[in-house]
């Protein structure tokens, strides 16, 4: 009998369920060639199951190409170029960076590609719904105020719900 972890539901919610919310994601003109999909998926945990799938990421070879790329949940989903009327990085309650309900985990690119899964208890989807997801040029440094230096913003999605009537297992 195989005992029923989070990680092994969350495995089962990917593969076998329909997201509750998608984020197309766009390049900028800059990166026409950046696109990708950010899956949201309700679990039956006090939290969201977030799948990445980027394609067409850009070397950083002026800051030594580490393959990382910052990625967040912004306050607005206007995506047109040049995503500069996103917003500040979604939080629920006031705090600074990297402590943002929106400050997500970094892309790892390796040839242009970054896949990433991970859970997250900070938000809900009810309350993204209408936001936007951000692929910044660069890694967020965790640091910097208010938003961990992590450049331009070269890729950018609405979160948008989907219609889905899937159950848990």
């Amino acid at each position: 009998m195989r005992d029923n972890t989070p990680g092994t539901v969350f495995t089962a919610i990917l593969n076998k369920m329909h997201p509750k919310a998608m984020a197309w994601i766009q390049g900028n003109t800059d990166y026409p060639q950046l696109s990708g999909l950010v899956k949201f998926y309700d679990t039956p945990y006090a939290g969201v199951l977030i799948e990445a799938e980027i394609f067409g990421l850009p070397k950083n070879n002026d800051r030594g190409d580490t393959g990382y790329y910052a990625m967040h949940i912004h306050e607005k989903g206007d995506c047109r170029i040049p995503f500069d009327q996103t917003g500040d990085h979604y939080s629920r309650e006031p705090a600074p960076h990297p402590y943002h309900s929106g400050d997500m985990l970094p892309l790892l690119g390796n040839k242009g590609y970054a896949w990433s899964a991970f859970y997250d208890s900070r938000i809900t989807i009810e309350e993204i719904i209408g936001r936007s997801v951000i692929v910044h040029g660069h890694p967020d440094d965790f640091t910097t105020q208010p938003s961990g230096n992590a450049g331009e913003k070269i890729g950018c999605g609405v979160i948008r719900e989907e219609d889905v009537k899937d159950r848990y297992m």
